[in-house]
């Protein structure tokens, strides 16, 4: 992979898109509410890849400047604001381990803390997107004492929940998603925060994967158990 990687107004359409697609299709293979906010991660990628091609077909145009900052802060919102908290909760609400609750429930607090200081951040700093070198650059004036801090923070609780999981394949996303964080890291590292959420859009369809195999087991376990059911009845007759 090389640094000369190009993004695009296309990219981040069809990113868009396909991901808003496998979305619909990944909350339809739930079967109970638990792993609605899960289910809909695809979805709400989509929303915000669809969102950086409007920026990226507003940006060269200063006349646009209103629906550039609904664009900037609709992405950034998403990207540092809901992912934080969004992705222990959506954890959370489908583990059935006691032990592993406790350990989700502390990186759920501290997403949480996270995502509000991100909020403070974009209500009182200014935040200034540019296209540079074919990426979206985000000028972000954040305190620089605390960026490295709440960056690695934010990385344990986007990641690490998956991890701790026990939902079949959730690791599997994990390592992806770190992965995807050490490649942009290494070639994208000024255009961190859109092309990470670009390549993460992406992984997050596996989610419709571990959805769909949970939906299998699932009625894999009520036949076996109906079976069982049935077996007694005629047992008692």
């Amino acid at each position: 992979m090389s640094s000369d990687m190009c993004f695009s107004p296309e990219a981040s359409f069809a990113g868009g898109i396909i991901i808003s697609t496998i979305g619909i299709a990944t909350v339809n293979k739930i079967q109970k509410p638990s792993q609605l906010v899960f289910a809909s991660i695809p979805l709400f990628f989509g929303i915000q890849q669809i969102a950086e091609g409007f920026l990226w077909l507003t940006l060269p145009f200063p006349e646009y400047i209103g629906i550039q900052k609904i664009c900037t802060y609709i992405f950034l919102v998403m990207a540092q604001v809901l992912w934080p908290a969004i992705i222990p909760i959506s954890v959370i609400l489908m583990e059935e381990n006691n032990r592993k609750k406790k350990t989700l429930k502390i990186l759920l607090t501290l997403g949480i803390l996270l995502s509000l200081y991100y909020a403070f951040c974009l209500l009182s700093f200014n935040v200034n997107p540019q296209i540079m070198d074919y990426h979206i650059h985000y000028n972000i004036d954040f305190p620089k004492s605390l960026r490295m801090l709440a960056f690695t923070t934010y990385l344990i609780v986007t990641i690490a929940p998956l991890f701790v999981s026990t939902v079949k394949k959730t690791h599997l996303l994990g390592v992806l998603m770190f992965l995807s964080c050490v490649v942009t890291a290494i070639f994208f590292r000024q255009y961190l925060t859109s092309v990470w959420c670009f390549f993460a859009a992406l992984i997050s369809g596996v989610i419709y994967w571990i959805l769909k195999d949970t939906k299998r087991d699932f009625i894999k376990k009520y036949v076996q158990t109906n079976h069982l059911i049935n077996e007694e009845d005629e047992n008692l007759l």
